[in-house]
């Protein structure tokens, strides 16, 4: 399915399949504030495994991160955090941002790591946060598979080569290029490991 949900005010009608898809087991394309992603909802393993078959790599070594809708959610799923990461994530959050940081218990376990640590986001993109407010919990994130960039960005493009593959692409306009900067929060001092759209300074 190809839905159109507009950038600055989604249609709830589009909003509600989408999320009943999502709870359903269902996989999506979706817009976020850097490039689409390929996402589902964390807690439906079989949508999980079913991301891991199209990007055709085993699920431990896929580089997923959880889409949170605020740092409150956000906090859920990594352990306690310090003051000052706490000002840290607050002063770039909702922005073009992963950070890793360590995993708590509530990651499911189909999703946990050797490493014990998650990705994290708050994306500034109104489509997202109106999906993670019906859906009440995160959306798994990750790139799609391929180099060409280029072609992530066009949702009708993307529907063409995976409309075989996925239960939704959600058009929301055209993507950006650069994909999230990545910033391992897990050691100091914090290292940006992926540089993208973000700037990112310790405050």
């Amino acid at each position: 399915m190809f839905l159109q949900v507009h950038p600055k005010d989604p249609n709830s009608r589009n909003i509600k399949t989408i999320v009943e898809c999502l709870l359903d087991g269902g996989v999506i394309i979706y817009p976020t504030d850097t490039i689409y992603g390929l996402g589902c909802d964390i807690f439906q393993h079989k949508a999980v495994e079913r991301i891991a078959r199209i990007k055709q790599i085993q699920l431990p070594k896929i580089q997923m991160s959880f889409i949170c809708k605020d740092l409150s959610a956000l906090s859920q799923y990594t352990k306690a955090i310090s003051t000052p990461l706490y000002r840290i994530l607050k002063h770039h959050l909702p922005g073009q941002f992963t950070f890793i940081l360590p995993a708590s218990k509530e990651v499911p376990k189909i999703l946990q790591t050797k490493k014990n640590t998650i990705g994290l986001r708050v994306p500034d993109n109104k489509i997202c946060q109106t999906l993670l407010t019906e859906l009440t919990h995160p959306i798994l994130s990750t790139s799609l598979p391929g180099e060409m960039v280029e072609e992530y960005t066009d949702p009708e493009l993307m529907y063409e080569n995976f409309k075989n593959l996925v239960d939704i692409v959600v058009d929301g306009g055209i993507g950006n290029m650069q994909p999230s900067t990545i910033v391992d929060c897990t050691k100091e001092p914090y290292e940006v490991i992926r540089q993208g759209a973000g700037a990112f300074d310790e405050i």
